[in-house]
């Protein structure tokens, strides 16, 4: 018999990072799910990606208290944070400009977040980044 599904939990996290002080603990506790042992896989399974990288994880808790999680690639935004050379998008998007990304630079963040985007073309998805480019305050350039 399969176990029964309790709820889906969507947190973002750190690459690496995990640690069972707020906001993953307290998350996870009222939840019945084991922190440590979410704490200790997820550290297990980012080791290998840039330290302090925000991950997006997807939680299944089930009724005998196990989980499982899944990954995402990390947000637009802080692919293109990185390649304008930011820490911080704009203040005023549409009216001040921040910083500028290319659109080649946008297709190479389509690629690496293709499974995660709304399309399969990585055309389509260079333009789906330049449209968060522009929210953040970006201009693109050819």
């Amino acid at each position: 018999m399969a176990k029964k599904l309790l709820g889906q939990l969507k947190l973002q996290i750190p690459a690496g990072s995990a640690n069972p002080s707020p906001p993953v603990g307290p998350a996870l506790g009222q939840r019945g799910i084991n922190i440590m042992e979410f704490c200790k896989a997820f550290n297990a399974k980012t080791q290998e990606m840039e330290k302090g990288m925000p991950i997006p994880v997807v939680i299944d808790y089930y009724q005998d208290k196990s989980f499982t999680f899944a990954t995402k690639t990390p947000p637009a935004s802080y692919y293109l944070k990185k390649a304008a050379g930011l820490s911080k998008g704009g203040t005023e998007p549409g009216r001040a400009v921040a910083g500028s990304v290319t659109m080649a630079q946008c297709r190479e963040i389509a690629e690496a977040k293709l499974q995660d985007l709304n399309t399969a073309d990585a055309d389509q998805g260079a333009k789906i980044i330049a449209g968060s480019a522009r929210a953040m305050g970006l201009t693109v350039t050819e």
